[in-house]
């Protein structure tokens, strides 16, 4: 097979289309959420507090063996039924969100951010098993590459065109026009073919216990204790470093308008780059080395912001500064894009066709501890630190899931 047959294929086309769908939710969460309740007033501390509302991430494989157990409508199939459901309560919820108030109904946003992310999640568990089904080995790497690269572009609706368009329409109105953005995924959906079924656990039990019973006796308990310290950990710096972007790049002095327009933009299209680089480089490079060398630059990426926090507080923005700001983000979104492919991969790749909703949904949870937990405490950090110093201890915070490489993914290990 051809590269162009690797690549124009329904199942590539697939990884864009869900991709796109699952991506949408969590970035509205990540960037649009911190930039709405911003602008109106509220402080780091409550805004980073919000943290907490994307717990489910972490907690999803609590209820991923339902997905791997039961089959919603059997006319579109146990995966595709699942992720129907999950795709139209989310478009629900995100104009429910949008229509509430947070300088009176503050209660109210946190629940509906909740319901965001815990549809959100669900979908991924799904989505992830999906994918992992209808891909081949030797596909891994490129379908997760494209899948990242939709994954990314479904963060220019929340994190660009709605920026732009929330200096000119009121935020009800731009969080319904997100929600609008769910359409095309419902649509392939249902356009789509249910994959190949490896059998499905034959009790709720079975699907609770066989997954995690078959991950620890695969290759000990301690090689698994590793593994998933290592999910854990590997993306904890860059993580940490991004989850008040927004609110640091509106403290820098730049306007909504530059941060989706200049910002967004330019980390878009490194995203995009850094995530087909990485997807094509690992067919030959293997998912082990692409873990070391993209992890490396990944880590690096994060000391942009702390040149850029060096250098800001702005009085006056021009051409330097938004060129300045372009290429900071650019930078960590190529680092971060190639390290996000590599790091799905790794994942997609510990999983046991059997099991992949359960097993992939406690990997995908792990990966999910940073962005829900550890990020909830990013605003006291800048608010003892400063910008500077914090993205300092962010670079640092990277170095620990590196060195797990030496235990979990050996440069010279096949």
């Amino acid at each position: 097979m051809n590269l162009a047959q690797t690549l124009f294929n329904r199942r590539m086309l697939m990884c864009v289309a869900l991709g796109f769908s699952s991506g949408l939710p969590l970035y509205l969460l990540l960037q649009l959420l911190p930039a709405w309740l911003r602008s109106e007033g509220l402080n780091l501390k409550t805004i980073a507090a919000f943290a907490f509302m994307q717990l489910p991430y972490t907690w999803k494989f609590l209820w991923a063996p339902l997905m791997d157990r039961y089959t919603l409508l059997e006319r579109f199939g146990r995966r595709r039924s699942w992720i129907l459901a999950t795709q139209i309560t989310l478009f629900g919820a995100i104009i429910a969100l949008g229509a509430s108030d947070p300088t009176l109904e503050i209660g109210t946003v946190a629940v509906f951010a909740t319901l965001v992310a815990l549809f959100s999640a669900s979908q991924d568990i799904v989505i992830d098993a999906y994918r992992r089904e209808i891909l081949s080995d030797d596909e891994l790497g490129l379908g997760n590459s494209i899948h990242v690269n939709a994954y990314r572009i479904a963060g220019l609706v929340p994190g660009s065109l709605a920026l732009i368009l929330a200096d000119h329409l009121p935020w009800s109105q731009v969080f319904f026009i997100v929600a609008l953005f769910m359409l095309p995924g419902i649509g392939f959906t249902l356009w789509s073919q249910e994959p190949a079924s490896v059998g499905k656990p034959k009790t709720l039990l079975e699907s609770v216990i066989e997954p995690f019973k078959e991950f620890i006796q695969r290759s000990g308990w301690q090689h698994a204790f590793w593994v998933l310290l290592f999910i854990l950990l590997y993306k904890l710096g860059d993580s940490m470093a991004t989850a008040l972007a927004t609110p640091f790049y509106l403290d820098m002095g730049f306007s909504k308008t530059d941060i989706g327009a200049i910002a967004k933009g330019s980390g878009l299209v490194m995203q995009i780059i850094g995530a087909l680089v990485g997807g094509l480089w690992m067919l030959k490079l293997g998912i082990n080395r692409g873990l070391w060398v993209f992890g490396v630059v990944q880590a690096l990426s994060i000391l942009g912001f702390a040149w850029l926090a060096h250098s800001g507080p702005f009085a006056s923005i021009d051409v330097a500064e938004r060129g300045m700001l372009a290429f900071v983000i650019g930078f960590e979104a190529f680092g971060v894009g190639l390290g996000t492919v590599a790091y799905v991969a790794y994942m997609a790749r510990e999983t046991n066709p059997a099991y992949t909703a359960t097993q992939l949904a406690l990997f995908t949870s792990l990966s999910a501890v940073p962005r829900s937990v550890f990020n909830a405490l990013t605003g006291g950090m800048v608010e003892t630190l400063g910008w500077e110093q914090f993205f300092y201890v962010c670079t640092l915070l990277a170095i620990p899931g590196m060195l797990l490489l030496f235990k979990v993914a050996g440069w010279r290990a096949r």
